[in-house]
């Protein structure tokens, strides 16, 4: 009831981030529900189900990830003063978030059952999917649909997300200072050489399955078969992918390191001491979105040489909530940098500093970010390709 009472009265923005985060764990619940509407409908296909239902992994850790995010930004979330002689200490903060977050997602999947078994036609009347231009086959229709199973893949989604805000949001010791920001205090170059180490492998896996694949035409002998096929190819994208992810803050922290290389000026200096400062809020949303983004580039070249099997409204579902997730969580993770700096800058402020050399700064970070992090994403996607379009 309190975390009912704290969301209605919140910040209209701190709301609309918490819509979001409903409309993804809806779009994540019915890319559920429809493997198990599949699943009924065509029982002999046991392994194509279970294909549907692991891919929907992507979208569930991408929904969660978002959830986490909006749930650190949140103020209800943070140890105020005065909250612990209430009662609002660390730990009850902490479940707070955990109950806030499991409620948006539990109302999320909620709308999503109604609007699968309203598309299916069983809450009586003719089913919406034919009229809508969807395939009534993927989700099931005309065929008995196993509620407890549904039900238990639905609870995944607000679990999921609950669990992940409590260990994320955990108090470390008296002072209520949450556990990622202890985390966030250590050197963001210690995670750098793994990251690296671990992109490096997966582009020598995807080159070795390109070259393996084009050279014996796909039949590879044992265990050359089992990485020069696309599997191994996805095996080396997810390796890079995670490696790029766990580099994330040590690459804004080299951002930062090589903006205030030599003798730099003002507007240098201070956008390099923002990017070193924040890089722990900032590296890993930034490593999931190019992650995501070259997963998605690969996709696209993928489709353009198989133009025959295009991709199907579930496809777009799960890309759409991928997508729309780890950009959401970029752009939290800058609002949250931002508000940290709050007084940073208007100390600035006052000392003369004018708006438009803050927004130089800005623009000047941004521009740094991408002429480092953008071709990293190119040289992942493009390695995963070659192997696929042949």
């Amino acid at each position: 009831m309190l975390a009912l009472r704290l969301t209605r009265g919140s910040h209209p923005l701190v709301l609309l981030r918490r819509l979001f985060v409903a409309a993804a764990a809806a779009g994540t619940g019915f890319l559920l529900l429809s493997t198990v509407g599949y699943a009924a409908g065509h029982p002999a296909t046991a392994d194509e189900s279970l294909v549907r239902l692991l891919w929907c992994a992507a979208p569930l850790a991408a929904t969660t990830q978002f959830a986490v995010s909006t749930a650190r930004t949140d103020p209800a979330a943070r140890l105020q003063r005065g909250m612990t002689a209430a009662g609002m200490g660390p730990l009850r903060l902490t479940l707070l978030a955990t109950a806030s977050t499991a409620l948006t997602c539990f109302l999320g999947v909620l709308l999503a059952l109604f609007a699968f078994l309203r598309l299916r036609g069983d809450l009586g009347g003719p089913g919406a999917a034919s009229a809508l231009g969807v395939d009534t086959d993927l989700l099931g229709s005309g065929h008995p649909l196993p509620l407890a199973g549904a039900l238990m893949l639905l609870a995944l989604v607000p679990l999921t997300a609950g669990a992940a805000t409590a260990v994320v949001l955990r108090p470390r010791d008296e002072t209520g200072i949450p556990d990622f920001e202890a985390r966030h205090r250590t050197a963001p170059p210690s995670g750098l050489p793994w990251g690296i180490a671990l992109a490096a492998a997966g582009l020598a896996i995807e080159a070795y399955t390109s070259s393996g694949s084009q050279g014996h035409g796909g039949l590879l002998p044992l265990p050359g078969r089992l990485v020069g096929s696309p599997p191994g190819a996805l095996a080396g994208w997810a390796l890079s992918a995670f490696g790029l992810v766990l580099a994330g803050p040590g690459l804004v922290h080299l951002c930062g390191r090589l903006l205030c290389a030599g003798r730099p000026g003002a507007l240098r200096l201070l956008s390099g001491r923002v990017l070193q400062e924040e890089s722990h809020r900032l590296g890993r949303p930034l490593g999931v979105l190019c992650a995501v983004a070259s997963a998605v580039y690969a996709a696209v070249k993928v489709y353009e040489s198989a133009p025959s099997r295009p991709f199907g409204p579930l496809t777009a579902i799960g890309a759409a909530v991928v997508l729309a997730c780890v950009t959401a969580s970029a752009l939290t993770a800058a609002f949250e940098s931002r508000s940290a700096r709050a007084r940073t800058t208007a100390a600035l402020r006052r000392l003369g500093a004018s708006a438009s050399v803050l927004h130089r700064a800005a623009a000047l970070r941004l521009l740094t970010l991408v002429i480092v992090l953008a071709p990293l994403t190119w040289t992942v996607a493009e390695m995963v390709t070659l192997p696929l379009v042949r």
